[in-house]
C-alpha cells in the first residue's frame, strides 16, 4: 500500500498504520507499507519510525550531490530499521498530490549517474525520469506522448537486475473520460500513457 505524503496528513499517520495492522490480523496476506515522494529526511524517519516499512526519498530537486547526500542518510537510517528505500534521480512534470513539477523544470534521468548514485546510496530501488508524467493530464492536445525507451534501456544496462521505478506511468482511458464528461465531471483533454508504451516499459 502506497501512501502520499499529502494523504498521510489527511488520513493521519496512526490511523493509516492502525488499519494495515488490522488487516493482517485478520487476513494472511503480504503487506508493504511505502511512503511515495518523501520530501525529506524528517518525513521519512517518522514513516520509519511509525510503522512503514518502505519509503521513497524524493531528493531529484536537489543537486546530484545534495540528492546523494540526503538519500544515503535515509538509507543509513532506513537499513538500520529494516526498513528498504526508493530513490529517485530526474524529475517528472505534473501535479500530484505536493509534488508540483512545471514542464520546464522537467528532466530526464542521466544515465551516467545512476551507477554512481546507486552505489553512494545504497538504495533499493530508484525512480527514473523517461518521459512518465504525474496526474491525469500528462499531455496536451494534439501532443505525441513520447517515452524516452533509450533512457530505460541505458539505465537497465547499467544496473542490471536493479528495481527500476516508473512513477506517472498511468493510462487515462479515453472511454472512461467520456463517461466522466457526460456525467457532469471536468475531464476534459485528459491524455495518459498509451498503453502500448506501458507494454514496451
Amino acid at each position: 500500500m502506497q501512501v502520499s505524503a499529502g494523504a498521510r496528513k489527511y488520513a493521519n499517520h496512526v490511523y493509516l498504520v492502525k488499519l494495515v495492522e488490522a488487516a493482517l490480523e485478520l487476513n494472511d496476506i503480504p503487506i508493504a507499507l511505502h511512503l511515495d515522494h518523501g520530501a525529506d529526511f524528517d518525513i521519512c524517519k517518522s514513516c520509519i519510525d511509525g510503522g512503514f516499512t518502505s519509503v521513497m526519498i524524493d531528493g531529484s530537486h536537489h543537486s546530484f550531490e545534495n540528492n546523494i547526500e540526503l538519500t544515503r542518510r535515509v538509507v543509513e537510517y532506513a537499513h538500520l530499521k529494516g526498513v528498504v528505500v526508493e530513490g529517485e534521480l530526474g524529475q517528472l512534470a505534473g501535479i500530484e498530490d505536493d509534488v508540483n513539477v512545471s514542464a520546464e523544470n522537467a528532466s530526464y534521468t542521466h544515465p551516467d549517474e545512476v551507477e554512481e548514485f546507486v552505489s553512494k546510496t545504497g538504495v533499493d530501488s530508484l525512480a527514473i525520469a523517461i518521459g512518465t508524467s504525474h496526474g491525469a493530464f500528462k499531455f496536451k492536445p494534439g501532443q505525441k506522448p513520447q517515452l524516452h525507451f533509450d533512457i530505460l534501456d541505458e539505465v537497465s544496462k547499467r544496473l542490471p537486475n536493479f528495481p527500476i521505478v516508473l512513477h506517472g506511468a498511468s493510462s487515462v482511458s479515453q472511454e472512461y473520460v467520456k463517461t466522466i464528461q457526460e456525467n457532469g465531471g471536468q475531464l476534459a483533454d485528459a491524455i495518459g500513457i498509451p498503453e502500448d508504451m506501458l507494454r514496451q516499459a
